[in-house]
């Protein structure tokens, strides 16, 4: 995907969990009065933490940042200036992303990061030792930037053990009393109210002592089969033990994510380095398994259903054309002429920059189809001119076939050209990220698909004669 020049930008910044809502506000509100002092920044806006309503629920550690720059002003400049602010915040983690860019990543594999490499397995501690080595092996690695393993820190939680021998002599059962536990601490909905339009709920749950102190869980009073009711510290031990803040799964296993941008470096090579380097040094035991994600991966898929898409097309292609010429030489010839148009595709790549993006791909099929249709025109006209108009293969015929296909091929060229010229002209602006690049392409092929079908394909066809 090229890099998105839009005026509207999405930021993360996410502390350590744990931290208080004021905390962050305090770091939110300085930001703010810093980014709105940049000469381009034309408003801000953020929110903390999401509530358990949301789609995406997250604590008050993790903030979203919307700025949004003047289009007037110089584009990287004014990002450079924003970056610079951003950076000057290094005890958090925090990416600069423009929004479309972010939600791509978003979709492909739910987080912000254009590398992922998951770590599956079903020990959590076992996990973020595996993590540690991961970041360790890619730390090293030229082009690597925000590099971070998902947050994740021990807060204390409730633990209550049931003792077997106690609570059988109370006719309880493991669902028995947490049923009894979980309506006293959390609460249980019993039924609803309908008043003036709207519907609430209604709970049983315990005394606000009960979640203010642990120790007072102790004493809460369990129901028993028999009617009578004893004291949880009787049937069970209630501990507080350090627990992970969140436990992520997919797929019914466990999960943690190491994560990374690239910068100065081509994205597929630095993920090859990646995926090299921790296949090699980090040990995975048995249940524990890494899988690499992220802007690389789903490109790598995305070719290799290209590839096989255009064979088969090709294919086709082929056997459409043999049917029609009932030539083999005349099928590979015209086949043949392609790579050759492709070569100016591939310089109109180094021209806008040297990146094979989504642009560039959609200017190279264009080039494919423009260049083979002028090819099976000319073809088809020079075996009009033979079977029809009688005139015998040579001299004759090529200069004339050539002479007559002349003005329908410059034509296209210079139609398509025309059409193209603003987009090459106004250069890479903002909303023609994909058009820019597919300009340059399509006009340099364009270019030397003309040569290749004006000049060397005359010459092959009466060469092959």
């Amino acid at each position: 995907m090229p890099n998105f020049r839009e005026t509207d930008f999405l930021m993360h910044w996410v502390e350590k969990p744990g931290i208080g809502i004021d905390a962050m506000d305090r770091i939110t509100t300085r930001a703010s009065k810093e980014l709105m002092a940049v000469p381009g920044v034309r408003n801000f806006g953020s929110h903390i933490g999401r509530a358990t309503v949301a789609d995406e629920v997250v604590g008050p550690n993790f903030t979203e940042l919307w700025i949004s720059i003047d289009d007037s002003q110089d584009y990287d400049e004014t990002v450079a200036k924003v970056q610079s602010v951003v950076d000057g915040y290094p005890g958090l983690y925090r990416d600069l992303l423009t929004y479309l860019k972010e939600r791509i990543k978003e979709v492909l594999t739910g987080t912000s990061a254009a590398i992922v490499v998951r770590i599956y397995g079903p020990d959590m501690d076992r996990l973020r030792s595996i993590a540690a080595d991961v970041s360790t092996q890619i730390k090293p690695i030229e082009g690597v930037t925000t590099l971070k393993i998902e947050p994740q820190v021990l807060v204390p939680q409730l633990s209550i053990e049931m003792r077997p021998e106690a609570a059988s002599q109370f006719g309880l059962t493991p669902a028995m009393l947490m049923r009894n536990v979980s309506t006293l601490v959390n609460g249980t909905q019993v039924g609803e109210i309908y008043r003036d339009q709207g519907i609430f709920g209604v709970f049983v749950r315990g005394k606000d002592q009960a979640h203010r102190d642990p120790t007072a869980v102790q004493h809460l009073m369990i129901d028993t089969p028999s009617g009578a009711q004893v004291p949880l510290s009787s049937v069970a031990s209630v501990t507080i033990i350090p627990a992970p803040n969140e436990i992520k799964r997919e797929g019914a296993s466990r999960r943690l994510d190491v994560t990374c941008n690239v910068a100065g470096r081509d994205l597929g090579a630095v993920a090859k380095e990646i995926e090299a380097a921790v296949q090699k040094n980090v040990r995975f035991g048995t249940g524990y398994h890494p899988e690499f994600l992220g802007e690389y991966s789903e490109a790598r898929a995305s070719r290799q259903r290209l590839l096989l898409l255009s064979i088969a097309a090709i294919l086709m292609i082929t056997l459409i054309l043999y049917v029609d010429f009932q030539s083999w030489r005349l099928v590979l010839l015209m086949l043949g002429m392609l790579p050759l148009a492709i070569l100016g595709g591939v310089l109109g790549v180094f021209a806008s920059g040297g990146v094979l993006s989504l642009g560039s791909l959609v200017g190279f099929v264009t080039v494919i189809g423009i260049s083979a249709r002028n090819a099976i025109m000319l073809i088809s006209h020079y075996r009009h001119l033979n079977e029809i108009e009688n005139v015998p293969f040579g001299r004759e015929l090529i200069l004339r076939g050539a002479e007559e296909r002349l003005a329908p091929i410059l034509m296209t060229a210079l139609t398509a050209a025309l059409a193209l010229a603003p987009l090459v002209y106004t250069g890479n602006l903002p909303g023609q990220e994909i058009e820019y690049p597919m300009a340059i392409v399509i006009l340099c092929g364009l270019a030397a698909a003309t040569i290749v079908n004006l000049f060397i394909l005359p010459l092959l066809f009466v060469g092959k004669r």
